[in-house]
């Protein structure tokens, strides 16, 4: 696959990439994509982006951040493709695996900038919502939590380069309902920008109540803190808590395994591990005494079960996301006491979900 490009940012090599290769060998379901495979589909997006009037007018950033968004937003139908037969191709998952592999390829291999590469990890994860946004269940809150991720306008721009690249007896109304989606982020308040909440807790409360009031502002009557550490093994997270000053309390997973002689790589003993050291938090959480939680926290499941458990005590939770660049992290992982094998790395990697603003009261990224 081919694409004519006046400056890429994420290095030179990034068209003859694998990934890109095995978009060749990738069928689409007939119905919606009879064009072709997914690198013919990719190529259309990319054309038909680049032939956008208002595409022109972006910043030379912008225009990065959505051409790399079209070239990786359907990267994982690779691996999620599935031949039903008869021409039927089903690639269901494709959008949410795809922003990880986006986030990893952005990190590891093409380095671009935290917040440049959180961009597009984010537009290939919503890159359909335009489309299907008003036939999902609670269609509000799920454009609320895009747009604190996403620039929505950028999403539009995406999602019509989208459809038009590709050839279907219903392009009419999806670019229909493309438009419909411009209209409902004016009226929500977060075209162009994030939806806003009048505070952090307002925000938290939103997203954590079933048909919670938008415009909600609950009062703030907190019993302590606790800040949670993210990040993957050998970001820095010890050290962060010793330059910061922290005066309070520590809970550390590794803290545990290592008094009890437990290696990080056995799983049948993690279980154990994590309920200690709730048993441990909750000693602090009844006293309503501010702590530190310091574990690595890198999927959204493993943070909202603590969460969930810190909020019934009545405490504020602050996530603080560190991350290092990715020579860097595998130096300072090499060189700790207990550093861990390469392989169980690139797999945590892989896992890896940056903390959201809809999970806690409050999310730092400390990102060097």
């Amino acid at each position: 696959m081919s694409a004519d490009r006046e400056n890429f940012f994420f290095g030179g090599d990034f068209l003859v990439s694998p990934w890109v290769r095995e978009m060749n060998t990738v069928p689409q379901d007939t119905r919606y994509h009879a064009e072709g495979n997914v690198a013919v589909h990719t190529r259309m997006v990319l054309e038909a982006l680049q032939q956008s009037a208002v595409y022109q007018y972006l910043s030379v950033w912008e225009k990065e951040i959505v051409w790399t968004a079209a070239l990786l937003h359907d990267v994982e139908k690779r691996s999620t493709s599935v031949d039903e037969g008869e021409g039927r191709v089903s690639a269901k998952g494709h959008a949410r695996k795809g922003e990880y592999t986006a986030r990893t390829i952005l990190y590891r291999d093409c380095t671009a900038p935290f917040h440049i590469r959180e961009q597009i990890a984010s537009l290939v994860r919503y890159h359909g919502l335009p489309i299907w946004l008003m036939e999902k269940p609670d269609s509000v809150k799920k454009l609320c939590e895009a747009s604190l991720r996403v620039d929505t306008s950028l999403l539009k721009m995406l999602s019509e380069a989208d459809v038009r690249g590709r050839i279907c007896d219903d392009k009419k109304e999806l670019l229909e309902a493309v438009e419909l989606f411009e209209i409902f982020c004016r009226e929500q308040d977060c075209w162009s920008k994030p939806r806003e909440f009048a505070t952090d807790y307002a925000r938290f409360h939103y997203f954590h109540t079933e048909g919670g009031y938008i415009d909600y502002i609950p009062h703030e009557q907190f019993k302590c803190e606790v800040t949670m550490l993210s990040g993957l093994p050998g970001m820095g997270k010890d050290y962060y808590i010793q330059s910061s000053g922290m005066d309070m309390p520590v809970v550390s997973l590794d803290a545990i395994r290592r008094k009890h002689k437990l290696s990080p790589t056995d799983k049948s003993a993690n279980g154990w591990v994590v309920q200690t050291a709730k048993e441990e938090a909750r000693t602090y959480l009844r006293k309503g005494q501010d702590f530190v939680w310091n574990a690595t926290n890198i999927t959204r499941q493993m943070r909202a079960q603590l969460i969930d458990l810190f909020v019934d005590y009545g405490a504020k939770v602050k996530i603080v996301y560190l991350e290092q660049p990715y020579h860097i992290w595998r130096q300072q992982n090499k060189n700790r006491e207990y550093a861990l094998p390469e392989s169980v790395l690139d797999k945590m990697l892989d896992k890896l979900e940056v903390p959201l603003l809809t999970e806690a009261h409050e999310v730092v990224y400390h990102v060097v």
